[in-house]
């Protein structure tokens, strides 16, 4: 479909660096420095411009999709794939998706979904950010509530109720209110801090 939905097979020697890494918070940080030279020179603002925790919480909408695209694709087939943080990889670019594989794994039903992806995937990443640059877990989730709203959007109307009752569960509870065929968060990943980034199209900021 597009990048966000692919998980490569992992093979030795192909630069692929573990997903243990970024729970680490230096390499997160590092990261986060990335792309934000990369807004930076994109808007061509000064770097004063471009507030470090915005990137961040930006950043790691990008990862949240990153890890929960795959697998809600995965439920709507029946099964998801069993993928625990040291099975999963990753290899460092400037900007765009962030290019993923996952070592050979069983499989579980459509219904750990949750546990899976959102507990055991996602969940550890955010505890890296929100401790690392003071971000508040409302927007954190939120961004996380932001991923599955844009997974359910390409995938199409089958996957809504899937993620319906995501957000039905703490600590998604609340995040955001889902239509038939949308979302519209409760909360801001706060994109709009950046000189030019206006809002995006689920955002609480926007007019209904």
């Amino acid at each position: 479909m597009n990048p966000y939905f692919v998980w490569e097979p992992f093979t030795e020697g192909a630069g692929w660096r573990p997903f243990a890494q970024l729970l680490e918070a230096d390499v997160v940080a590092e990261r986060v420095a990335v792309s934000r030279q990369g807004l930076v020179a994109m808007f061509g603002l000064d770097e004063a411009a471009v507030p470090e925790r915005v990137v961040a919480s930006v950043l790691f909408l990008g990862y949240a999709s990153r890890l929960l695209s795959p697998p809600l694709a995965d439920a709507l087939r029946g099964e998801v794939r069993a993928a625990g943080p040291g099975d999963l990889w990753w290899r460092p670019v400037p900007g765009g998706p962030l290019p993923m594989a996952v070592s050979p794994v069983g499989a579980r039903p459509a219904g750990d979904l949750f546990d899976v992806a959102v507990l055991g995937l996602v969940a550890p990443l955010l505890e890296v950010f929100r401790a690392r640059f003071r971000l508040s877990p409302h927007v954190l989730w939120g961004n996380v509530a932001s991923a599955l709203g844009g997974a359910a959007g390409q995938l199409g109307e089958g996957a809504w109720p899937a993620v319906a009752g995501l957000l039905d569960r703490p600590p998604l509870a609340g995040t955001a209110i889902v239509g038939r065929r949308s979302l519209r968060r409760r909360n801001c990943c706060l994109y709009y801090r950046i000189p030019g980034g206006g809002t995006c199209g689920d955002c609480v900021l926007r007019k209904p």
